[in-house]
């Protein structure tokens, strides 16, 4: 196996007077779910030398020391005035006391929120704070007269996109950002990087989708040649699909006719990002995610959301045994607006003990609410795999929130064309995929060989289906073919319902492939393969593979067949 490479910063001058210093891992920092493709990351960084000099969103602490040392090989510290931050979190914190001692004499530009959360992460009494709230500009001489644009959500209540209008360069922040590590810079050819960008967006910002369209109008307004994003390839060539993809994807979004109050608080960042996976499967299941920072949102917004919502779940950080008083506040705003016939859903993190997620499912449950999935108590910070089964859970109490509404709603027969589509039958086969902790399986009958150099076959993935984040370009996967007459038994195993992150092959006769991935011993045949594209065709992933290895493992028996009487359903 090849090592991989070391941590390093990549830097280049981009225009007059600015150049970017971009922190690079092609390994996955830390475990959360935006992660989750594996494809490394990288952290950028802008130092603009003017009259003055100002720096932009230095990097975390995986990369402070590495970026430290390239920054003062390219500037005397004793020159550096300003450090302009687009949101502050802890784990950026290590950095900016790393920064404070090496040029103690420089101030911090953010918003007011971000000023509160950096007061928290370096109590120092003299820190230099300037709050930038949309009208103040920064003047650093030569023509760079920044303007600030606060473009808030209940992840990044302090995010804050910065322009410059002598290079016309709009500094992101969070937005048009993606988790891909390499050296190009700039995004030539930017299609490559559509699905990379879609799942960031999918896991970072649909949860925000309205407050998405309030900043996309608002930096409407400025007439920007590159988006310096602080994640991923800059955004020079692909400016304009970018923000009609932002735009459509938080249309669909807003649009979704079921949705889910998704309200938490976060002391350490763990309990946001339970929250943002959970979110992840609520909205891979196509229903919509009004998330709440019950921190900063108003009494009057937490009800609105509950009452419109199909269902609501809260989440909360256990801090001196007790939940925090925002998620207090909020928890009674839940029990006197939410009808019980919402589906509720309870999950938190903690240190030492769980007394707040206690509070909260016993609260309601005494309520008389229903749970769309066992409650999720956490400790420290989540794993990959406590992250999958967050996600699993979310999915789980959207498909929950759809079969009821399904199940009120009039029954239709099948149409001619419905019925003339179950009458397209394929081989019945078991998909099983298996990547570090993570394994999952899911029964498929809408495969088919697409080519035969190199030998490659589709098939099609349902959005909600927890093996789904298996099946992205470089991942592996075991076509399990089943046979005719001993297929039943796996059948219904694979068809059962599982619980989030419960094992799917207890009971399961398998053996493992060379790509990790499990065979199943009582098939007909197997193909191991390796995921090369994909492609969103409507409520499904048609996910496009070559064949690395297989082979036939009863040469007696035939293919199972799956017939169906109808095209509307599996």
């Amino acid at each position: 196996m090849t090592e991989p490479k070391p941590c390093d910063v990549q830097v280049l001058p981009i225009t007059t007077d600015t150049m970017v210093l971009r922190s690079r891992s092609w390994t996955r920092l830390r475990f959360e779910i935006e992660y989750a493709l594996g494809r490394g990351t990288t952290v950028n960084s802008y130092l603009i030398q003017a009259d003055r000099t100002a720096l932009l969103d230095p990097p975390g602490e995986a990369f402070t020391q590495i970026y430290l040392t390239v920054l003062q090989q390219r500037l005397d510290l004793t020159q550096l005035e300003y450090v302009i931050l687009g949101h502050v979190n802890s784990n950026r914190a290590e950095t900016l006391k790393a920064l404070l001692e090496l040029a103690p004499h420089i101030t911090f530009v953010c918003s007011n929120p971000g000023a509160i959360n950096l007061r928290t992460a370096l109590p120092d009494n003299d820190l230099k704070i300037t709050v930038m709230r949309g009208e103040e500009t920064l003047d650093l001489g030569r023509g760079h007269r920044l303007q600030f644009i606060p473009t808030p959500n209940p992840r990044w209540p302090d995010q804050l996109c910065t322009y410059d209008p002598q290079t016309e360069i709009l500094y992101t922040d969070k937005l048009f950002g993606a988790h891909i590590c390499g050296d190009q810079v700039f995004d030539e050819g930017w299609e490559i990087f559509n699905e990379d960008r879609r799942y960031y967006y999918d896991c970072l910002m649909a949860p925000h989708a309205r407050q998405v369209e309030t900043a996309l109008d608002k930096l409407s307004e400025l007439p920007a040649r590159l988006y310096a994003t602080a994640h991923g390839p800059l955004v020079r060539y692909g400016l304009i699909p970018i923000i009609q993809a932002y735009h459509q994807w938080s249309q669909v979004q807003t649009a979704r006719d079921t949705n889910v109050a998704l309200i938490y608080a976060s002391a350490y960042g763990n309990t946001a990002t339970l929250a943002q996976a959970i979110a992840r499967g609520i909205t891979k299941a196509g229903v919509g995610v009004e998330a709440i920072n019950c921190e900063v949102a108003e009494p009057a917004e937490i009800q609105a959301a509950v009452e419109k919502a199909a269902g609501f779940i809260i989440g909360s950080p256990t801090l001196g045994g007790h939940a925090p008083t925002p998620i207090q506040t909020a928890l009674g705003i839940v029990l006197s607006a939410a009808t019980k016939s919402k589906l509720a859903g309870v999950f938190g993190s903690f240190g030492w003990s769980g007394e707040a997620i206690d509070l909260i499912e016993s609260k309601l449950r005494d309520a008389g609410y229903r749970f769309g999935f066992e409650t999720l108590r956490v400790k420290f910070k989540p794993s990959d795999a406590t992250l999958q089964l967050c996600e699993q859970a979310g999915t789980d109490f959207a498909q929950t929130l759809k079969k009821a509404k399904k199940a009120r709603a009039p029954q239709q027969a099948a149409s001619n064309v419905e019925q003339a589509m179950g009458r397209v039958i394929g081989s019945l086969c078991v998909v099983t995929a298996k990547s570090g902790e993570i394994s999952s399986a899911m029964l498929a009958d809408w495969v088919s060989q697409a080519t035969f150099n190199p030998p490659g076959l589709t098939i099609a993935v349902a959005k909600d289906r927890a093996i789904e984040s298996l099946m992205y370009p470089s991942d592996q996967f075991v076509l399990n073919i089943l046979q005719e007459g001993n297929h039943l038994g796996i059948m219904k195993h694979f068809l059962k319902p599982f619980a989030p992150g419960e094992d799917r092959f207890v009971g399961v006769n398998t053996e493992t492939a060379n790509n990790g991935s499990p065979i199943l011993n009582d098939a007909l045949a197997y193909l191991e393969c390796s995921v090369k594209s994909r492609m969103e065709c409507g409520d499904h992933w048609v996910v496009y593979a070559t064949v690395d290895n297989g082979q036939v493992l009863n040469s007696d028996s035939l293919t199972a067949i799956h017939h169906r009487k109808s095209g509307n359903h599996y």
